[in-house]
């Protein structure tokens, strides 16, 4: 088995810097950025450069669906999930439970919350859309103020 040519990037976002992983064919992972983590080959791979110049759209208010091609690992449960989270338009929330009933397993509203939690693709896999039952903010790999923060961005004028 030949190992695979992994290229990263960090992008300094408005909610902190976000480290970017990709095959050569498209995003495997998007998140913040740990202290220990470099990147380098950003400029050999055409992926990475299409999702930096998504997420600066993004961040300028001027993307609402990400076009890059995404390589989303995991259980086939998390990608039934992560699937759906896909799916929730920009500057609209679902309650993990809507999730479930999305992905038709009702009652596993605390197995969507996992497959949430496990999430590799941030923001373009928009976690930050599910919001509590009661609507109020949950848990995020990035932190609730990072969750607020992406929200406001995509709240209507």
């Amino acid at each position: 088995m030949t190992k695979e040519k992994l290229s990263r990037a960090v992008y300094k976002s408005p909610v902190g810097e976000l480290l970017i992983v990709c095959t050569e064919t498209a995003l495997l992972s998007l998140g913040v950025r740990k202290e220990q983590e470099s990147a380098e080959d950003k400029e050999n791979n055409p992926v990475v450069q299409q999702t930096i110049k998504e997420l600066e759209e993004y961040f300028a208010g001027n993307r609402k669906v990400f076009t890059v091609p995404l390589d989303l690992r995991g259980t086939e449960f998390q990608k039934k999930v992560w699937e759906a989270l896909r799916e929730i338009p920009y500057g609209e929330t679902r309650s993990y439970k809507e999730i479930a009933e999305k992905i038709g397993n009702p009652k596993a509203s605390r197995a969507v919350g996992m497959a949430n939690h496990r999430n590799p693709i941030g923001i373009v896999v928009p976690c930050h859309r599910v919001v509590g039952a009661n609507g109020k903010l949950t848990g995020y790999a990035g932190g609730i103020p990072m969750k607020q923060a992406l929200l406001e961005l995509e709240k209507p004028m």
